[in-house]
Parts: structure tokens; C-alpha cells; sequence
């Protein structure tokens, strides 16, 4: 068994746990409202613009022994560099305020406690615990997507009668970026030090569970978003 293939073996309860929540279900089948997509699209754009700070904090962190490694996120940074501002041109084609999130100028706009304590997490685990940690949450972001984001993005467009503008987050991390997850896998197969693949399998159950939590939350706030209805 190659060090990937143990990666996905040992995650495969916290991926499904992520995978069966009622709110990414729905998404897949595009079961969703409009004010629920730029809910996602906005908690999407507070974790995505952290994507290359991340990337070059990683780089910098890792020993020598990881020069191939830094190597290889320098073409993670070139693939990833202005996908934010994707997220906010989605969130322009739906109908939303791109800048006002972009500011976060009120509170509905803002990182949510779920979306900072998941990006805290990927920031301490690279500074205080072991860079290659960040790597479980490169698993959880780039599987997650290639596992929903076209069908999901399909779906909800059709649903919604939005324009394709409204879904180049969605398309763009989808079925179109499986080449990512053969190149991460490549690179999980070098790592070879026992300490480390136990830290990025520790980080990737964590990670599934922290980014589980925020679609918790845009379903929460979704709800309490719907207008109530008067009892006849």
C-alpha cells in the first residue's frame, strides 16, 4: 500500500461523515437556495484568499530534506494565486456584493467562527507543529471538490437559472482539477518519514472535521436567514 492509498484508508470515516452532511447532499443535488450558494461562496472567499499565504508559509517552513517539496508547491502557488477573486466574481454573477464581503463590512459578510478556527489550524499546524501537516487539508479541499464541485455546480445553476459566471469556483475545482489530486498523490508517495505521514493523516481527520463544521454553519445561518411564516 502506498502512503496515499494508507492517507485515504485512514481519513475514510471523517470523509464520510464530511460527504453525508445534509447541506453538501443537497448541493450535489442542487437543492439548495440563492442566499444558501452566497453564503458558501462567501465563507469560501474568507478560506480561499488564505490559500497561497499558506502555500509560501509552507515552503518556507520545510528542512532541506523537502527541497522537491518546496519545489512543487512553487507550481501549487503559480495554480492557485487569484482564486479568491474568483469566489467574488461568483458572488457578483449571483447577485451579492462582492465588495462588501471582500471588506467584510457587516457581519453576514465575515469569516465565521468556522472558517477562522479552520484557518488558525492550518497556520499553527505549519508554524508551531510540522509544515507537512498542511498537506491533510490539501487532501480535504482538492478531494472534497473533485468529488462534488461540477455535479454540484450543474445542479445548482440549472436550479437557480444562474449564468455559468456565477460557478467558476465550483467548475474550476471540480472534475477540470483532477489533475491536481494525481500530482498531490505523487507527492504523498515521496514522503516517506513515519513521523510525518502521521501527521499529515492527523491533520487531514482534523481538517475534514473543520471544514464540515463551516458547511454546518452556512446551513445554520441559511436557515435563520429564511423569512419566518406566519401560523394560519
Amino acid at each position: 500500500m502506498t502512503f496515499y492509498q494508507q492517507l485515504l484508508s485512514e481519513t475514510e470515516q471523517e470523509r464520510h461523515a464530511l460527504m453525508t452532511l445534509p447541506l453538501i447532499v443537497q448541493g450535489a443535488q442542487g437543492n439548495i437556495t440563492l442566499e444558501t450558494y452566497r453564503i458558501f461562496l462567501t465563507q469560501a472567499y474568507h478560506h480561499v484568499k488564505h490559500t497561497t499565504p499558506l502555500l509560501m508559509a509552507c515552503g518556507g517552513r520545510l528542512s532541506g530534506e523537502y527541497e522537491w517539496l518546496r519545489t512543487a508547491i512553487g507550481e501549487y502557488i503559480e495554480e492557485e494565486m487569484g482564486h479568491q477573486e474568483w469566489v467574488l466574481n461568483d458572488i457578483a454573477a449571483s447577485g451579492g456584493d462582492k465588495e462588501s464581503v471582500r471588506n467584510s463590512a457587516t457581519a453576514a459578510d465575515a469569516a465565521c467562527h468556522e472558517t477562522e478556527v479552520m484557518v488558525a489550524y492550518a497556520y499553527d499546524m505549519i508554524n508551531r507543529v510540522n509544515p507537512l501537516g498542511f498537506f491533510g487539508m490539501v487532501l480535504v479541499l482538492e478531494g472534497t471538490s473533485t468529488a462534488v464541485a461540477t455535479q454540484a455546480g450543474e445542479k445548482i445553476m440549472q436550479a437557480l437559472k444562474l449564468p455559468k459566471k456565477a460557478f467558476s469556483y465550483l467548475f474550476s475545482h471540480g472534475s477540470l482539477d483532477l489533475s491536481h489530486v494525481t500530482f498531490y498523490e505523487g507527492l504523498m508517495n515521496q514522503v516517506t518519514k513515519p513521523e510525518d505521514q502521521q501527521m499529515i493523516i492527523h491533520a487531514a481527520k482534523r481538517f475534514y472535521r473543520l471544514y464540515g463544521d463551516i458547511f454546518k454553519h452556512v446551513a445554520t445561518q441559511a436557515a435563520a436567514s429564511q423569512p419566518l411564516v406566519a401560523a394560519a
